[in-house]
């Protein structure tokens, strides 16, 4: 039988750069395919190729079901033929209601007066229905979770399969999903592979981009691994060990962190928080050593993610004192700016938003804390910007190290490699972060915690808000477990393990009256 998607010899390059080298690809009828890789191994590129955005380099192939394609892919053909995407900002209008993003397409070909709502919301809610969805046809998408955001637009890419396909049922279609779960909490991530099984009940195919190995593994029948535009392996998920995949992704073993040895290097303490208190918060009270890692965590909505945020001045209503090196001040009184003057750094988990300035180079962005270390007789000049930015850069490890593209040219774990490196050029006394690794690849997230270590190493105390587990095992001396905006429980040593602190969260709102 033939294959449902068979990419062949496909290649891309960008100027003098090799984005994919000779990569084929083959999914086959009603499997759930995972593609991943690091940062800029390709996977982003592939895609679009196959949605039509690049044009891949002559000699390539991409055949569904059988049938060729016209290459460059045009889009109108592939989704005839079968093939739709959920890109990971979801193409979702918030504005409108549900039911008129569902069927969006048919809006746009269809004038008004032809339009039966009744049947319309009928519909809806018997295709929701189908796939075990309890969504509102009626409702306004913008204020819908993210959950059900990304519900939405996979149902919604699969009814344009089926309409697409609906006269070849020997052709049911296969459906990309780009990034779909790194902002979804895990009861999300159950439901969307809930929906995605559904799927390939009906015979469609999924091919599942993500960097998260574990989720790969649960979810995927088979999946292929690209390093540095290069095929490496296509493998049968069951088979294949956590270890394995990410051998496979960054080429090297990485059975353990082998960061930190947990034991502290200094002995002083470095700051004291007292009754932190703020809009679904405290009072907290929490220390801090020179040189320590703290990770705190929580179930969603716990509380856990405002305590960098609050301490950096970045919240309003905020009471309690914070003492760091012995010079104490009131938490009220404390600004951004006062925050970087006391030493205090804060890395927002909005990494092109509130973390850098997406439209701003590389180098703007990495230069902007020490602009004024950076001025000459002669001012500010850009190449001295980009000349600091790139060598910071190459000690950071930023894939390309360009300092004059834009920030969000970047792919993620670059990006966030980047702002980091900002930061820690400062020397900073105090570093604040909310979810580090989040949507980053395994290769990055190593390079962070080193970058990490390196600051704990050299005196700063670090505060880590996160609900990555593995890693607040791995990198983190202590985690306090947050439940109702207070501190329900300590967990150090033998008891820091990712089980441990699974358990204790979930396990903390019964200790909460």
């Amino acid at each position: 039988m033939t294959a449902a998607l068979d990419i062949s010899n496909l290649s891309k390059r960008f100027g003098g750069a090799v984005a994919l080298d000779d990569v084929s690809l083959h999914v086959a009828r009603g499997e759930v395919h995972g593609l991943l890789g690091s940062n800029g191994s390709g996977k982003s590129t592939l895609i679009k190729v196959l949605a039509g955005f690049h044009e891949p380099e002559p000699g390539a192939e991409i055949r569904l079901y059988g049938s060729r394609l016209s290459l460059p892919v045009r889009g109108p053909e592939a989704r005839a033929r079968g093939l739709a995407f959920v890109h990971q900002n979801l193409g979702l209008i918030p504005s409108l209601s549900v039911v008129e993003n569902l069927y969006l397409g048919e809006f746009a070909t269809q004038p008004d007066w032809t339009l039966n709502w009744r049947r319309l919301h009928a519909r809806a809610e018997h295709t929701f229905a189908r796939f075990g969805l309890n969504l509102d046809p009626r409702a306004e998408v913008g204020r819908l979770s993210a959950v059900e955001q990304a519900l939405l637009a996979i149902v919604r890419a699969y009814d344009d399969l089926s309409q697409a396909t609906k006269d070849h049922a020997d052709r049911p279609g296969v459906l990309v999903l780009d990034e779909p779960t790194p902002f979804l909490p895990r009861a999300g991530v159950e439901q969307l592979f809930d929906l995605v099984r559904r799927c390939t009940a009906t015979g469609a195919s999924v091919i599942f981009v993500s960097h998260d190995v574990d989720e790969v593994r649960e979810i995927t029948d088979r999946a292929t691994i690209l390093r540095d535009g290069h095929l490496i392996d296509t493998v049968q998920t069951a088979s294949t060990s956590h270890e394995g995949f990410v051998e496979r992704i960054i080429g090297r073993n990485l059975d353990a962190y082998g960061g930190h040895a947990k034991a502290l290097q200094h002995d002083e303490p470095l700051a004291e928080v007292t009754g932190l208190a703020a809009p679904g918060i405290g009072p907290v009270d929490l220390s801090l050593r020179a040189g320590e890692i703290l990770g705190v965590t929580g179930l969603i909505g716990s509380g856990f993610d405002q305590v960098p945020a609050a301490l950096f001045g970045a919240r309003s209503g905020v009471a309690g004192r914070l003492r760091l090196k012995q010079r104490g001040l009131r938490l009220s009184d404390v600004t951004p700016a006062e925050a970087l003057r006391r030493g205090i750094v804060y890395l927002p988990a909005d990494r092109l938003g509130q973390a850098g300035v997406g439209s701003l180079s590389v180098g703007d962005n990495v230069a902007m804390p020490i602009y004024e270390r950076l001025k000459t007789a002669f001012g500010l000049t850009t190449r001295r910007i980009n000349a600091h930015a790139s060598q910071l850069g190459a000690i950071a490890g930023v894939k390309p190290n360009n300092p004059s593209l834009p920030l969000e040219a970047l792919s993620g774990g670059n990006a966030q490699k980047a702002v980091l490196a900002k930061w820690l050029q400062t020397d900073p006394d105090l570093l604040l972060l909310d979810e580090p690794t989040q949507g980053v690849d395994v290769g990055a997230r190593q390079a962070i915690w080193d970058a990490l270590d390196r600051a704990a190493a050299d005196g700063a105390g670090v505060i880590v808000a996160s609900t990555d587990y593995d890693q607040l095992a791995a990198i983190c001396h202590r985690v306090l477990i947050f439940a109702r905006g207070q501190v329900v429980s300590e967990l150090q040593g033998a008891d820091l393990t990712k089980e441990t602190i699974a358990e204790q969260c979930y396990r903390s709102m019964s200790r909460i009256a």
